[in-house]
């Protein structure tokens, strides 16, 4: 489904099932004369593979796995039927659906909207461990169940003064340090082996052995992509070096995280409770080990999902792509090895070069 008058619109970009805020990117990306065309997996393979050999752009939608599992991850046998493919555009911060190796031999640029949805994961992680402290779901529970209880049994504790440990500090740990070492008085602790001790100290954490910051923490978020390097980054060691008291919080990517282990590890005691916004399997089926405990705040993969990010999303994501039709360098590169090769691909494909100030 193209957008109105896009017979005379000249760059296409497309992507499959429903695209959040699909009008706001429209409306937004018209005026450059770009159109967007809506793909269904269920449609033709035939008709599908007319549309990628004519596109420059490829906007993936929120769910990389189902992407993935069709056969449209960005990847060498998809970018083979794409010729006049520019770049590919990720939803979020995640990347798992391009293979970026790929993308970069074929000099096709890989973007993302990552700091977009900053404001609503962190919102969403600080939400989930001062509830999970708190105990605040199990009392609304008890509340709702038929069962006596009593308000000494959901007192919970304060997050004052506590130690927040952070795997991964791009905008959300950084935002989340930001709160949690200014307005709760927490110790900050990150681990991030590609950033300087210097540069974290000015974001408001300290530096940190991976395993020390298990040791040491009371509440331990994940904010982090899903790649080779982090995938089963959270298994069974690691939650055994975590306190009994201390909780284990998630809003990265489902596989850096075992899940069975920690369904161990709260059997055993070895950790306090978990947040969990991501999963192995979205949604995660209803007999769920997880889903069984008590001290488990579970939600699905929505911590981003407020009105203003998605809004911000897809303001970010159309005005990154008429960047790329411009001849500009996208903010939100993720593969810049590619751009030589990019340079030349879009010449061939633009008939035009890009621009000057766009050179690295």
């Amino acid at each position: 489904m193209q957008c109105p008058g896009s017979a005379t619109i000249e760059h296409q970009i497309f992507y499959f099932r429903d695209l959040s805020n699909a009008k706001v990117y429209a409306d937004l990306l018209r005026p450059g004369g770009i159109a967007l065309t809506h793909l269904q997996y269920e449609m033709d393979r035939a008709e599908i593979d007319r549309v990628l050999a004519a596109a420059q752009g490829y906007q993936l939608q929120s769910n990389s796995k189902v992407a993935l599992e069709q056969g449209y991850g960005a990847d060498r046998a998809m970018l083979a039927r794409c010729p006049n493919l520019l770049a590919v555009s990720m939803p979020g911060s995640g990347y798992e659906a391009a293979n970026l190796a790929d993308c970069t031999e074929a000099g096709v640029l890989v973007v993302n909207q990552a700091g977009l949805h900053a404001a609503a994961v962190t919102q969403h992680a600080l939400g989930m461990m001062i509830c999970l402290s708190k105990k605040i779901i199990q009392a609304h529970m008890a509340m709702h169940g038929d069962a006596d209880w009593s308000p000494l049994g959901y007192g919970g504790h304060e997050i004052d003064g506590k130690t927040l440990g952070i795997a991964g500090f791009g905008a959300v740990g950084q935002r989340l340090a930001e709160i949690c070492g200014g307005a709760f008085g927490m110790r900050v602790m990150t681990h991030h082996p590609r950033m300087s001790d210097a540069d974290i100290r000015a974001r408001g954490a300290e530096p940190a052995d991976f395993d020390a910051m298990l040791q040491q923490s009371d509440f331990v978020v994940a904010a982090l992509p899903l790649t080779d390097r982090t995938r089963g980054m959270f298994g069974a060691r690691e939650f055994a070096l975590m306190k009994p008291e201390a909780y284990f919080v998630t809003v990265a990517r489902g596989g850096i995280h075992d899940e069975d282990a920690l369904a161990v590890a709260l059997r055993r005691g070895e950790v306090a409770g978990a947040g969990l916004d991501v999963w192995q399997v979205e949604p995660p089926p209803a007999d769920h080990p997880l889903l069984g405990f008590p001290n488990v705040l579970t939600t699905p993969h929505t911590a981003g999902m407020t009105e203003e990010s998605r809004l911000r999303v897809a303001r970010g994501a159309a005005a990154q792509w008429r960047n790329i039709f411009e001849g500009g360098r996208p903010p939100r590169l993720l593969n810049p090895e590619a751009w030589p090769r990019y340079v030349d691909r879009y010449a061939r494909i633009m008939g035009q070069s890009v621009k000057e100030h766009a050179e690295p």
